[in-house]
């Protein structure tokens, strides 16, 4: 019973650290990506305030399409 006790502890540490390393990498990976100007984070942070159906397109169609020919 103290073997499975002790491997839980292991096991949630470790998981607990990978957990940590993704968000950080995840976050590292946010800030490049805005310091290099691929993406405006702040663009999709204004669409929860402007939300509304005749609001205009936070990217249009066309920027999309020329990206994935750029590509």
């Amino acid at each position: 019973m103290e073997n499975i006790r002790e491997l839980q502890a292991y096991g949630y540490f470790f998981f607990t650290l990978f957990l940590v390393v993704v968000l950080y990498a995840y976050i590292l990976h946010l800030y490049r990506a805005e310091k290099k100007g691929t993406r405006n984070y702040e663009q999709y942070g204004k669409l929860a305030l402007d939300d509304d159906l005749d609001s205009k397109p936070v990217e249009p169609q066309e920027m999309k399409e020329e990206k994935k020919e750029q590509k």
